[in-house]
């Protein structure tokens, strides 16, 4: 499918599927929803503790840099595996923003190393923040008790409602410890019964900018 790379309403990039007209990110402004979704409501629950992440569509990397630069602000011990089953282009990197809009120049290197290092390898890119890279389609994943956080960043319901299902939740369930948290910029109906079904504990959040509500599942 083609793609091509657009700006967001705040200033960042994102990647846009023609065939689709999908993006990667909100196109009321690609950071301000990684950081309103995934770190507000997300790793903030964890400040002082050691955390284990899985990211749901690596995609861009936007999520694992935000979240990196998040955890040198704060000294936490961070576990990071991003889950992509199809991987953006290097040219489609050097394209991107991030760097420049986070005001982040001289963690350039951790957001290129995220995108060049090698699939499947866990590797620690600074201090105390592990990372892996997982080229995998999202029903195969088959972790146990192994996260305390999961950013779930899929593609939309209208696009790939599969990825919604009650079958996938079930797995995010597995994955995660007892009390442990899946946030997602969604909020439809639909989602949070799958979500319930498998028995999370669903709380409806103010969604980021440009979007009213956003969800909040957590493992009893």
């Amino acid at each position: 499918m083609e793609r091509e790379i657009i700006k967001t309403r705040d200033g960042s990039t994102t990647i846009h599927i023609k065939d689709w007209d999908e993006c990667y990110h909100s196109r009321f402004g690609a950071i301000q929803e990684a950081q309103h979704v995934f770190i507000k409501n997300g790793l903030l629950l964890f400040e002082n503790k050691s955390v284990s992440i899985l990211e749901i569509g690596f995609g861009t990397g936007l999520n694992a840099f935000i979240t990196f630069l998040e955890s040198q602000k704060i000294n936490q011990i961070i576990d990071y595996v991003g889950v992509e089953a199809y991987p953006i282009l290097a040219e489609e990197v050097l394209l991107l923003n991030y760097v420049s809009e986070l005001n982040a120049n001289t963690e350039r290197f951790i957001f290129e190393k995220m995108h060049e290092c090698n699939w499947e390898e866990k590797i620690v890119l600074w201090n105390d923040f592990s990372f892996t890279k997982r080229n995998q389609f999202f029903a195969a994943i088959d972790d146990v008790e192994k996260f305390d956080l999961i950013y779930f960043d899929a593609f939309g319901y209208d696009v790939q409602p599969e990825l919604w299902s009650t079958e996938i939740f079930e797995k995010m369930y597995k994955a995660l410890k007892t009390s442990g948290v899946l946030v997602t910029y969604a909020a439809r109906g639909v989602i949070k019964r799958s979500m319930k079904e498998v028995g999370f504990t669903v709380e409806k959040l103010p969604g980021a900018p440009g979007k009213r509500e956003m969800f909040r599942a957590i493992k009893g």
